[in-house]
């Protein structure tokens, strides 16, 4: 039977675990070992640890802490034509779960923080949902489940959440069917909501983005989706009103609806009426996601080049004029939380520079959204392509200083490319980094965590919680060796680690936590000493 440190007991504040009072030391073998368990919980564990005595253990502290490196590290996952996941539509539930594990064990051992997972690739499911269809990318037939059953969203949130990675949920919100997706059956959208689809010449359905149930329609499954799951974002690619090509370069057959708003009096262009259609969408979309819960973010990744000439030099397609996507306004607005922009091409591209591109979004980021941008792991056109993404990454930082970040198309350019994860974790990547803060929305103030510490011979067990850890998404650990301090971020479910008393000749003087919410931002900390 050990001995308990009541004194100590006391100074951490657990001494409500207890039934004897703080005045009174007592023998017993049910000492706090998981400091975040319940009462009920400890009161059967068997466990004994002994709490360093006062004496080589000083009072909290303050001190000075090393800032934590930030920076947005994801990689899309897209599940269209089965690119990414499920690498084919006739995987085992097992297989695909595997896949899956995979993936996410690379992103966390090269040091990423996120997953942009496509859940929605052409008005379909890749979860369960009473509003759409199972995707024809993930069982091979429109509308039927996987088995034996199970949610593959569900499957995803957990697994990255359990190595410490956001998980972003992509939808494609205006295609109603993909020309790789199978026959259209009776349980297509494009079925079951033929009046406001369009058939395109390359033979895919899209969505009448100006009619009101469209933007009906998508609202409910982005609300829906938020409602139900844990997720840490929503996140909306470049496809709003089809390239030209999608219709052989015809106009976008959308006279119904573009006489109707004549009809009622409408005086824009038709242009700028598109431009609206989807301005609305997305500022509405914006501020539902929000209102339904206010952690989650929303981004949205449009194509690389607002119009040509802007910056001057820049020439390409206009997404302004071609998919009525009035990306800069949106950015204006703050209507996203982070903006991806598609930045596909090489430093040195003549008419499409990825530098002077950067730094022409950053001057219109007026509102200090997040502007992490997209890149082109996987085919950009270049002899040596892991050291341009690493020259591109470097460019990123030094234009976007604390706020740095990119999205790597796609999570295949990280794998196929054997130099590609050498190259980003022996350089940029080398240690991990915390998402940005995002300041703008509001969030309450997390609890400062207390942390328990115990001698267990060679090593420091040091054990931690705090009162709201619901809010809790990560940990910081800081270890102080010979005045030096290290940080190392932790997952959720680390609720305790045993910290050598010595490392490489160096003595252990301290410990501290403090921990990280949903949305990047820090609590305050607790040091100890160690003598």
């Amino acid at each position: 039977m050990k001995i308990i440190n009541i004194k100590l007991i006391c100074l951490l504040g657990i001494a409500t675990l207890f039934s004897s009072s703080c005045s009174t030391q007592k023998n017993t073998s049910n000492v706090v070992k998981n400091p975040a368990k319940s009462v009920k919980d400890i009161s059967k564990s068997t466990d004994s640890v002994v709490l360093i005595p006062s004496s080589t253990v000083e009072e909290n502290f303050r001190t000075t802490l090393p800032e934590v490196k930030r920076e947005f590290r994801a990689a899309w996952i897209a599940s269209v034509a089965n690119i990414n996941w499920p690498s084919r539509n006739n995987l085992t539930v097992d297989q695909q779960k595997a896949e899956a594990i995979s993936m996410l064990d690379m992103l966390k051992d090269n040091n990423f923080n996120a997953a942009i997972f496509q859940i929605r690739p052409s008005a379909d499911a890749l979860y369960t949902s009473n509003i759409e269809p199972w995707s024809y990318f993930l069982t091979g037939q429109t509308g039927a489940a996987p088995y034996p059953n199970y949610d593959p969203l569900q499957f995803w949130i957990e697994e990255a959440h359990k190595r410490g990675l956001e998980l972003h949920v992509w939808l494609n919100p205006y295609r109603a069917h993909h020309s790789n997706g199978g026959a259209v059956n009776s349980l297509s959208m494009a079925s079951k909501l033929s009046d406001i689809v369009i058939k395109l010449k390359n033979g895919m359905y899209w969505f009448d983005p100006a009619n009101p149930k469209t933007q009906g329609h998508v609202s409910n499954v982005v609300k829906d989706i938020v409602k139900r799951y844990d997720i840490d974002a929503v996140h909306f690619d470049d496809y709003f009103y089809p390239y030209a090509t999608y219709n052989r370069g015809a106009d976008f057959p959308d006279n119904a609806s573009w006489n109707e708003y004549l009809r009622n009096g409408g005086t824009l262009t038709r242009a700028d009426w598109r431009r609206d259609n989807v301005n609305r969408f997305v500022e509405r979309i914006y501020k539902e996601i929000h209102a339904e819960k206010n952690y989650v973010k929303f981004g949205i990744s449009p194509f690389g080049i607002w119009k040509p000439g802007y910056p001057a030099g820049i020439v390409g397609s206009s997404q302004y004029d071609e998919l009525y996507a009035d990306a800069k306004l949106w950015l204006n607005k703050g209507w996203v939380d982070y903006f991806s922009p598609q930045l596909y091409w090489p430093i040195d591209s003549k008419g499409q520079g990825f530098e002077a591109l950067l730094n022409w979004w950053k001057s219109e980021n007026t509102m200090n959204r997040h502007l992490w941008p997209g890149l082109n792991t996987v085919e950009i056109k270049v002899s040596d392509r892991p050291i341009e993404i690493k020259n591109q990454i470097d460019i990123s930082r030094q234009i976007l200083k604390n706020d740095a970040g990119e999205i790597h198309w796609s999570i295949a350019g990280l794998t196929k490319n054997p130099n590609m994860l050498p190259v980003l974790k022996n350089g940029p990547y080398k240690d991990k980094a915390l998402v940005p803060k995002t300041p703008w929305i509001k969030s309450v103030p997390l609890q400062t965590p207390t942390i328990f510490v115990a001698d267990n011979g060679n090593a420091v067990k040091t054990s931690w919680s705090t009162k709201n850890i619901g809010d809790v998404f990560q940990w910081v650990l800081f270890t102080q060796y010979n005045g030096v301090w290290e940080t190392e971020i932790l997952t959720l479910d680390t609720l305790s680690k045993e910290i050598p008393k010595n490392k490489d000749g160096r003595k252990l003087n301290a410990v501290a936590i403090k921990a990280i919410d949903r949305l990047g931002n820090e609590s305050d900390y607790t040091a100890r000493k160690v003598k």
